[in-house]
């Protein structure tokens, strides 16, 4: 049995990109996608996981960086203060936290030890199930 703090923040859910996720569904390059849509994170974290299968590790530091910025924005406008869940089951959140783990990895790669451990940090806090969904498990 879990015991949850009952009396912290309610999950945070990002809102539906219809016209984005569409595209991502359809097989669009994600470079198209966030070209047309810059701040979905989605689009970031397939180039950055893309760029980490290829060993561009500096490249994929650089898209999983710029989808965990446009995310970090797009949680706060929707409400959240730096903590509290951020529920992996809804797709538009895994975007961020897709993109967080990418930065987790890549970081990792180019020894970047503290910016590993802080992101993996984050991806636990936000939802423990992130990490393994997003292929960071340990």
């Amino acid at each position: 049995m879990t015991h949850a703090n009952l009396l912290g923040p309610d999950p945070t859910k990002l809102p539906e990109r219809p016209e984005a996720e569409a595209a991502m569904d359809s097989g669009t390059d994600p470079a198209e996608v966030a070209a047309e849509h810059p701040d979905f994170s989605e689009a970031w974290a397939a180039l950055a996981e893309r760029s980490l299968a290829a060993d561009e590790f500096v490249a994929a530091y650089a898209f999983a960086r710029t989808g965990y910025h446009r995310g970090l924005d797009q949680l706060r406008r929707a409400g959240w203060k730096g903590f509290g869940p951020v529920p992996w089951e809804h797709r538009p959140n895994q975007g961020f936290l897709r993109s967080v783990a990418a930065l987790a990895k890549a970081a990792g790669r180019i020894g970047e030890t503290d910016e590993y451990e802080r992101c993996r940090q984050l991806l636990d806090d936000s939802d423990p199930a992130a990490a393994q969904a997003a292929g960071l498990a340990d």
